[in-house]
């Protein structure tokens, strides 16, 4: 006999179900890689964040052997025990020179970052100032802060300074992603550092889809920003990177506040030595890795001539990887979204409450390992379905 608790989650699924918004996990078999075998179906994939294709790469899959042989598996034990290994202190370090900030400090994901800066840093008694378009991680660690949280529109500055002068609070914090994981735009971040400059303020900028991507691969700081000791900067490293995990890089006194009070890095195994050694090699690669970016620079513009006057959706504005295909209902994203799997091309529909309502989106990925050819593919088909 079901009982009440059991039977309200069921009907739950079941509305989930009915409003075209239930998620289901598709099996990978084999590495990651803009061709793979999932669901048993051979595919070509534009929903990778795989964007260099560093995933699988030789390099880092040797470092990932030589690291086992050198160190094992497992950490063992949180990073202020004894899991913290001589590789995690080598990467941070590496990551802090390679971003342009005076130290780093490693975590096993980015939601476990943005959790940890945003409830150390602002304190009960501060202000989070985010931009509605962030990340669900950003979102939740706010509201887990205790700290007030105020939101403003999308990029909207005027907004925004509105808020700070009108906040009495002295410990505030701006936070903002820096290229939008749904829709592919930028922050203005000298604009937010202006603002933050001038009303005292933190800006903390989670850059997981423009780290290894823009500038050289160095990410989506400007040098005033990466110069300003109040940007506190978040690139992940399971996307460009290849890898798993995140980075945060600021002021040696940020980073050592966040040892000594970020409860997500204090209560937690150090993530496995071996993923540093390959992360070491991530960033050699990622810094020799022109042609991969010029290589998908060219994907980017291609898909993007190839769509124009495309009869379905709207395309949005972006010269990131992301290039999200708005369609508009629930129903019709999902039925596009299969249409395209039944084509051999994987390309995910995205749903409220990941996007606002009526927004429901083809979210393309591009990757430096997509060929013209893919690329092409994938341009004929939406336009056979338009």
């Amino acid at each position: 006999m079901t009982h009440a608790a059991l039977a309200r989650l069921q009907q739950g699924l079941a509305a989930l179900q009915g409003d075209h918004l239930e998620r289901r996990r598709s099996v990978l078999d084999g590495t990651q890689g803009a061709h793979v075998t999932v669901n048993g179906q051979h595919v070509i994939s534009f929903c990778s964040n795989d964007y260099l294709g560093l995933a699988a790469d030789p390099a880092l899959v040797a470092a990932a052997h030589a690291a086992l042989d050198a160190c094992g598996v497992g950490a063992g034990a949180a990073h202020l025990i004894t899991g913290h290994h001589r590789l995690h202190h080598d990467f941070e370090a590496a990551f802090a020179r390679f971003v342009g900030k005076p130290a780093a400090l490693l975590f096993s994901t980015g939601y476990m970052a943005n959790l940890a800066v945003l409830t150390a840093l602002p304190g009960r008694q501060g202000e989070v100032f985010a931009d509605k378009l962030n990340h669900a991680s950003l979102v939740d660690a706010a509201q887990l802060s205790g700290a007030g949280f105020t939101r403003y529109r999308h990029n909207d500055l005027a907004q925004l300074e509105g808020q700070l002068a009108a906040s009495a609070v002295q410990n505030k914090i701006i936070v903002s992603d820096l290229v939008f994981s749904m829709d592919g735009d930028q922050a203005p971040v000298d604009a937010l550092l202006d603002l933050a400059e001038r009303f005292d303020a933190w800006l903390y900028l989670d850059d997981a889809h423009g780290f290894g991507v823009l500038n050289d691969g160095h990410g989506g700081l400007t040098d005033r920003a990466r110069m300003s000791d109040r940007v506190i900067y978040l690139a992940t490293l399971g996307k460009a990177a290849g890898v798993a995990g995140a980075a945060v890089a600021a002021h040696e006194s940020v980073i050592d506040w966040l040892i000594q009070k970020a409860r997500p890095y204090i209560y937690t195994t150090a993530s496995p030595p071996l993923l540093a050694a390959c992360l070491l090699e991530s960033l050699r690669q990622i810094e020799a890795g022109e042609s991969r970016r010029a290589r998908l620079r060219s994907h980017i513009a291609r898909l993007r001539e190839g769509l124009a006057g495309l009869k379905l959706g709207s395309l949005l504005d972006s010269t990131t990887p992301i290039q999200p295909l708005v369609i508009g209902e629930n129903a019709e994203a999902v039925r596009l979204s299969q249409a395209l799997l039944a084509r051999g091309l994987l390309v995910p529909a995205i749903r409220t409450p990941t996007v606002p309502a009526g927004t429901a989106r083809l979210r393309i990925t591009l990757s430096a390992t997509h060929s013209e050819a893919d690329v092409a593919q994938l341009v004929g088909a939406l336009h056979a379905l338009a």
